[in-house]
């Protein structure tokens, strides 16, 4: 598995580090980052129908998420929630970690990212480092730039 501060550091992406006991939920992570400025977001990792398209969504945390609608926006006849095998498989990632940090385990570029256009108006943007336990604050252009090191598709999605 790949080290996440060593890649940010290498695309030259600042972030700032917040520790902080695990979360397992957005309602749990509010309980410290509440008052701290930015775009904050849950993490799903789904699968269609075949299980052969699998979908990274990063959406505002403060949204549902309808995964009827969702499927209708990605051509999609079914969308479940991907298995916490898959998850490892496919991001490195346990479940409670969703990040889309995980991308840098996607080395085949199998995950499709699905941004909620929403976040893109913050300046600055906070997910795990692969784990619950630890909140990195990037910049918005810190972020795209890490995305595009990723090199997996991506969809920005009004939810």
């Amino acid at each position: 598995m790949k080290d996440i501060y060593k890649v940010l550091d290498e695309i030259g992406v600042d972030y700032l580090k917040r520790e902080h006991p695990a979360v397992f939920t957005c309602e749990e992570a509010d309980q410290y980052y509440k008052d701290v400025e930015g775009g904050h977001s849950k993490n799903l990792f789904l699968r269609n129908k075949k299980g052969d398209t699998h979908y990274l969504v990063i959406i505002e945390s403060s949204k549902k998420v309808d995964l009827k609608d969702l499927k209708e926006k990605l051509g999609e006849s079914k969308l479940s929630f991907a298995s916490e095998e898959r998850l490892m498989r496919f991001l490195g990632l346990e479940k409670g970690s969703v990040s889309p940090f995980g991308l840098i385990n996607d080395t085949e570029h199998e995950v499709v990212v699905v941004m909620d256009k929403d976040l893109l108006k913050y300046d600055k943007l906070h997910y795990h480092p692969n784990v619950n336990t630890a909140t990195l604050e990037v910049s918005l252009d810190g972020f795209r730039r890490f995305l595009e090191w990723c090199g997996n598709e991506l969809t920005d999605v009004e939810f």
